[in-house]
Order: C-alpha cells, then sequence, then structure tokens
C-alpha cells in the first residue's frame, strides 16, 4: 500500500491479490485498502477476498464505479480478467485488468476472449488494459493480437523487481487514449514489496 501511495494513482491493477488456495483471502487487509483512500472494485467471489483469481481493481476518489465483470478465460489452470467502467470528472472509461498464462497458445486465446468481451459490451468505451502478460516477446504474440486495436505504453523492464530485465507488465490505450507520459516505478521499497515493479501511465481519454 505505500508502494502505491508512492506512484500516486487514482486507479490501480492488480495481480496475485488474492491467496490462491484455501479461502482466498486477500493479500491486502480490506482496513488497511480503505486508511489509505482506496476503494475495492467489487469483483471477488469469496468473502475474504478482493478479485477474481487473484486479478483487483483499486480506485480512489473521485473516481465513480459504474460497473464490474469477471472473465473466466480458457486455459489448464485457472485464469481470468476483470472488467470495470469508470468515471472521473464527468468521463467514463473502461479498465480491463489480466495475468495471464505461462503457455504462448494459452495467451493468445485468453487475449482473443478479450478482445471480444470488450467488443461485445453494451456501450463502447475508451479503454486501457492492464497486467501481467507473461509474454517475453517485444512484438509478438499478445503483444500483437492487442496492437492490432490498443497501442502498447513504452514501459520498461520491470521483472524481475531487483534487476528488470523482462517487460511482462503492459499497459495498452485504445485509439482515444493519449498518453502523457508512462514508465516504470523504481524504489526501495517497490523491490522488496513485490518480484514485479510497478508501472504506470499517466492517460488523457478522449470520447
Amino acid at each position: 500500500m505505500a508502494v502505491l501511495d508512492e506512484v500516486g494513482a487514482d486507479v490501480a491493477v492488480l495481480q496475485e491479490a488474492d491467496r490462491r488456495f484455501g479461502d482466498r483471502m486477500s493479500a491486502l487487509p480490506l482496513p488497511m485498502i480503505e486508511q489509505h483512500g482506496w476503494q475495492v472494485v467489487p469483483v471477488a467471489q469469496h468473502p475474504v477476498g478482493i478479485g477474481w483469481h487473484g486479478n483487483a481493481i483499486l480506485v480512489r476518489s473521485p473516481v465513480e464505479v459504474l460497473h464490474q465483470a469477471s472473465l473466466a478465460l480458457p486455459t489448464l489452470e485457472p485464469r481470468g480478467a476483470i472488467l470495470a467502467d469508470l468515471r472521473h470528472g464527468g468521463a467514463a472509461f473502461r479498465v480491463v485488468g489480466m495475468h495471464l498464462d505461462l503457455s504462448g497458445l494459452a495467451r493468445r486465446r485468453q487475449a482473443r476472449t478479450i478482445l471480444s468481451t470488450i467488443a461485445a459490451q453494451d456501450e463502447a468505451l475508451p479503454t486501457i488494459l492492464a497486467g501481467d502478460l507473461n509474454e517475453w516477446r517485444r512484438r509478438l504474440g499478445v503483444i500483437r493480437d492487442f496492437g492490432r486495436e490498443h497501442h502498447p505504453a513504452p514501459l520498461g523492464a520491470s521483472f524481475p523487481s531487483w534487476r528488470p530485465v523482462g517487460s511482462l507488465d503492459r499497459i495498452f490505450l485504445c485509439r482515444q487514449g493519449a498518453l502523457a507520459d508512462c514508465g516504470v516505478h523504481h524504489s526501495p521499497l517497490a523491490r522488496i514489496a513485490s518480484d514485479h515493479l510497478p508501472v504506470w501511465a499517466d492517460v488523457e481519454l478522449r470520447a
């Protein structure tokens, strides 16, 4: 939570936010989340969790949550993505959080499911996709799949946090998104808080 305070974002997309086994308890105590000024987008399937297959979205006031959905992704092991329609300053936008498979073929099936789900939404909104894609290649695989309709933010390497060499964590913007700035958040605390460094993007969305 202190690292999220360092980043200073209005919306945070998390992976592995819940423990994988047992009651799927949140790795972050809810009172601590609220104490730091965050609201959890309600996608949890378990009463002590905050996410769906570990994916969670947190928002700060004045961001409003309009709608949320959980996406089951095709794979041999449990995987999912989440979708949230949000509003900030009178403008509505959509955020998709994901943690994709280690297998390249499964990742591509998952990417197609996510893109088709976005296309099937009743309302078309400016969209941001973010998460751990587990894709080491820079232009192939799911990077190319998502890149057909969205452009990737040039973030840099974020994994592993103590010596980043892989750009596994990605943010993609729809064509209505203007990227003001982006990067990987480096700090002593971020290097020990997770095995991934946080990535961030400052985005201006146009209707």
